[in-house]
């Protein structure tokens, strides 16, 4: 079994080193990145000239995206490692990660229903399922946009498929997605509130999507701020201003009756997951607003449309096509990836 010790040349080819294993034995990845010293001793240098060949920096997508799958352990390995950070020393440990949004739904249940008194009913978990889909969406952009950056060490040592960083960032926003998730149930269950059965299914659908997207976007945004470190700080600018395109604080149907505009909300992948998100939990299409009457008994004064009242099939076609959207972008991503980490570690 050979090792290869890859030297880019600056002119698109790399140049590989061929020693025995038992010449150079390789610190393993999971030791540079938890910082131990490398169980293999000091790299020892052949006495002999090496072999070389040269070949292409380029690998075809198909070889990328097999050499992603046999990394699926690094993969487990790094989103374990970026839990354990977050919650190191602490008491409550993943604990933290349901507390939160449980805190954040008392919060917004007490404020829309006592202070501003919202006539939708049950607003908190009409927002809260909106939110958990953002929420997932905006950790993984947020961690995988200087994720290569922050790993430097490891990018300029260790040979192995580098989009594994900020799909690792991914993965992490999923499992704090699920935690979040679970809050949500409880609280269904705490307001006794069932969520609309017929469409809970398209949850996974819908989920799959999201995933993909964020993926696409994630790649290419930790691949592009190597080389301008300003990509993280705009980021940040532009998911601020795109929470405020998507409808989670408002309904739709504010801009459901506005066809152009409407077009072009359907236009953004993360619209039909969120739509989707709240048709199922929410459930909630049309609610009848109440007032007193003469002798101050409440009667029903009309009916408000909440929900997109799209049937169950343009749901199951908006969320093909966003399936479709996201793989060809993150084919993309990768493609775009793959021609530009060759001068990853002259720029960082």
């Amino acid at each position: 079994m050979a090792i290869h010790r890859r030297d880019d040349d600056g002119k698109g080819m790399v140049r590989m080193d061929s020693v025995s294993e038992t010449e150079i034995p390789s610190p393993s990845i999971s030791e540079l990145l938890e910082g131990r010293p490398s169980s293999s001793g000091p790299l020892l240098r052949s006495s002999r000239e090496l072999p070389s060949r040269i070949v292409s920096s380029r690998v075809n997508l198909r070889t990328r995206v097999r050499e992603l799958f046999r990394a699926r352990e690094l993969f487990i390995f790094l989103v374990r490692k970026e839990l354990k950070v977050k919650y190191k020393a602490s008491f409550l440990g993943l604990l933290w990660s349901m507390l939160n949004p449980a805190v954040v739904l008392i919060v917004y249940y007490v404020v829309f229903k006592y202070f501003l008194q919202s006539t939708v009913p049950f607003f908190a978990l009409y927002l809260f399922s909106g939110l958990i889909v953002w929420n997932l969406f905006l950790t993984a952009l947020m961690g995988s946009s200087s994720v290569i950056v922050a790993n430097a060490g490891i990018v300029k040592k260790v040979a192995f498929p580098r989009e594994i960083l900020p799909l690792s960032q991914v993965g992490t926003a999923v499992v704090f997605f699920f935690f979040q998730a679970i809050v949500l149930m409880l609280f269904l269950v705490g307001f006794q509130y069932a969520p609309d059965w017929r469409y809970l299914p398209l949850l996974a659908f819908a989920l799959v999507d999201l995933i993909i997207f964020a993926s696409a976007l994630a790649i290419f945004i930790s691949a592009a701020n190597v080389y301008m470190r300003d990509i993280e700080h705009l980021i940040v600018v532009l998911l601020n201003a795109w929470f405020w395109g998507v409808p989670i604080i408002y309904s739709f149907n504010k801009v459901y009756h506005h066809v152009w505009i409407r077009w072009f909300y359907l236009l953004d992948p993360i619209v039909p997951i969120i739509l989707t998100f709240q048709r199922a939990i929410y459930g909630k299409v049309t609610y009848q607003t109440f007032a007193k009457n003469s002798v101050g008994k409440l009667v029903p004064t009309s009916t408000v449309t909440e929900l997109a009242t799209y049937p169950y099939h343009f749901y199951i076609v908006l969320l093909g096509l966003v399936l479709a959207a996201s793989l060809l972008l993150l084919l993309g991503a990768m493609i775009v990836f793959g021609r530009i980490e060759g001068n990853f570690a002259e720029e960082l």
